[in-house]
């Protein structure tokens, strides 16, 4: 039997947020004791085109050292890793790796990929904090942690700018404290360097390949379709089919390109989809009308009457179909909105 001393320490801290994200990660690194004895590392949802300036933002607001995570360093205690843009921040028991793996949940990097490969190559050395963003990146990944034996902490939705991805993980998830970003940051000093249980190994081979594939991007060699049974839904990025995941009271998807969903980041997607597909018909309708106008003015001019009149029809006709579904790419209400839960 391992000694008190031989036992695990809890020094690894993952933290994920999104819309809001940047005044909840600056009060709370400023909340946080400066000396904890763990590494801290960031995800927060930024565009693919965009450099973060989040170390530099958090460099004000803690004495921790902030860094952009590079790949292939191992980590260490008392500093800060921040996810760049467009790449998934990953974790194994050599250190860091950054992958331009596919999307999960619309992002990369996404809070998942993070928080999952904490919990494979760390267990229950791993507290996960939720903090305030939109939808529901990070649930699936709290999830793991959790089974790995590693601790769940969650903004309160109340406080949060953007509820919704703190609410989904507490809805799902057994959390161990859902509290202030104050309180967050009190207990996670209170957490870090105490005795975590012994890590049971674990052949969790979902999370293994799940793993593997936001790393490697070859999903389908694999052995993606092995994840769950077939849905009956399409991949919104690359039209292939969507295995359903489920995990306890979750339920996600992902395509045997690797494109991972949950059912609301889902059917966001999918939404983006129609209203791509709709301004696109719409432009092309009026491409039509256009075009029959511009016949129809010539055959006016060659003395085409007969002709012209016909094309004018036609192009009469298309406009008065076209009014509906220009009503309906307008109507504000056809998409209604992402509930909170």
């Amino acid at each position: 039997m391992s000694s008190p001393s031989d036992l695990p320490k809890r020094n690894i801290v993952v933290i994920g947020a999104s819309a809001g994200g940047v005044e909840a990660l600056r009060e709370f690194f400023h909340a946080l004791p400066a000396d904890l004895p763990a590494a801290f590392l960031v995800v927060l949802h930024i565009p693919a085109d965009t450099p973060s300036q989040l170390d530099r933002v958090l460099r004000a607001s803690t004495p921790l050292a902030v860094k952009i995570a590079q790949a292939g360093e191992a980590i260490s205690n008392g500093q800060v890793y921040v996810a760049s843009a467009d790449r998934h921040l990953m974790l194994t028991p050599q250190g860091i790796r950054l992958s331009r793996g596919p999307k999960e949940g619309r992002f990369r990097p996404s809070i998942d990929v993070l928080f999952r490969s904490a919990a494979t190559a760390f267990g229950p050395r791993v507290i996960g904090v939720v903090l305030s963003g939109a939808l529901d990146d990070g649930t699936a990944g709290l999830w793991a942690i959790k089974d790995h034996h590693g601790l769940a902490l969650v903004q309160d939705p109340d406080e949060a700018m953007y509820s919704s991805m703190p609410q989904s993980a507490i809805t799902h998830v057994q959390v161990d404290l859902v509290g202030t970003l104050q309180a967050l940051a009190a207990r996670v000093g209170e957490l870090v360097g105490t005795t975590a249980p012994e890590a049971i190994p674990m052949a969790n081979t979902q999370l293994a390949l799940e793993n593997h594939i936001a790393m490697e991007g070859n999903a389908l060699k694999a052995g993606v379709m092995n994840l769950g049974k077939i849905s009956k839904y399409t991949c919104p990025d690359c039209h292939g089919v969507l295995v359903q995941i489920e995990e306890g009271p979750i339920v996600r998807f992902r395509c045997h390109t690797g494109h991972a969903f949950s059912l609301k980041s889902l059917l966001a997607q999918v939404n983006e989809a129609i209203d791509t597909g709709l301004w696109a018909t719409l432009r092309a309708v009026e491409e039509r009308v256009m075009l029959l106008r511009q016949m129809q003015a010539l055959a006016q001019r060659s003395g085409a009457l007969e002709e012209a009149a016909e094309w004018g029809s036609q192009a009469d006709q298309s406009e008065k179909r076209l009014q509906p579904l220009r009503e309906l790419v307008l109507d504000p209400e056809f998409f209604g909105h992402t509930p909170a839960v």
